[in-house]
């Protein structure tokens, strides 16, 4: 008795394909690529993901094993794919650092510092709380299973084989900062307008009473209603970010 195992290498080669996009996803996916995730957590999860998503794309993925070059091109195009979604949605959250280091600086505390666990790097420390919350919050409603979905749903956007469009991925990156920078200014409206209000009547107490020393009154009463405010309007401005990320990825997975 005679096992045909010839179509084993097909199989592993285009196993090895799709793990390089949703490896490369999800090594750049915030919450999840971060550096304080152990590297093993993050092959495994890649690995689990790719295994659930092979089934279903597996016959999408034909390449010419019989030279090299072929199987270079698709990997590179691959990689590229997955820098590219991982990387919008990255992206997309840093809307949160926006808004928290406008809202720290209208708040005086531009200056205070603190190490971001997501980055390994000192920040601001609202920006560092905004990130944080917000990573809490897309795992507590969901709204990773539209990650999953968009990689399932870009064998259908990217197929495997089809060279990118670098134009329409450049305009995506593009168009992403921008939404990502007048998200981040919208949430830290609040904080724009006390800022403005706030010095414009401590300017106006200076110049009524120039005997006080107006910093040493303003600093600690700036920080106490920043806070204040803060702890009014974070669930509309999360309320906010979660809309705008569920409609970037919806777009990522709304593919047909």
């Amino acid at each position: 008795m005679r096992v045909d195992v010839s179509f084993l290498p097909q199989i592993a080669a285009a196993f090895l394909l799709m793990f390089a996009r949703i490896g490369t996803m999800v090594m750049l996916l915030p919450g999840l690529g971060e550096v304080s995730v152990p590297v093993r957590v993050r092959l495994v999860l890649a690995l689990v993901l790719t295994a659930a998503i092979f089934p279903l794309h597996q016959s999408g993925i034909q390449i010419d094993l019989r030279s090299f070059p072929p199987v270079l091109l698709a990997l590179g195009q691959e990689l590229l794919i997955g820098v590219l979604l991982g990387l919008t949605a990255r992206l997309t959250m840093a809307a949160l650092q926006v808004a928290g280091s406008i809202a720290a600086q209208q708040l005086g505390l531009g200056f205070v510092t603190a190490i971001d666990p997501s980055q390994g790097q000192q920040n601001i420390i609202v920006a560092n709380f905004l990130t944080l919350l917000g990573l809490v919050l897309i795992f507590a409603t969901d709204l990773h299973h539209l990650v999953i979905a968009a990689l399932s749903e870009s064998y259908t956007l990217f197929r495997p084989g089809d060279v990118p469009a670098l134009g329409d991925m450049t305009a995506l990156i593009a168009a992403t900062v921008a939404a990502a920078f007048r998200i981040g200014v919208q949430l830290a409206a609040p904080f724009l307008v006390f800022g403005l209000l706030f010095n414009l009547g401590l300017g106006l107490l200076s110049r009524l009473m120039p005997q006080m020393q107006v910093f040493f009154i303003g600093l600690p009463l700036s920080i106490f209603l920043g806070f204040l405010i803060l702890f009014v309007v974070v669930g509309t401005m999360m309320g906010v970010f979660l809309g705008h990320l569920e409609g970037v990825l919806r777009d990522l997975s709304a593919a047909r």
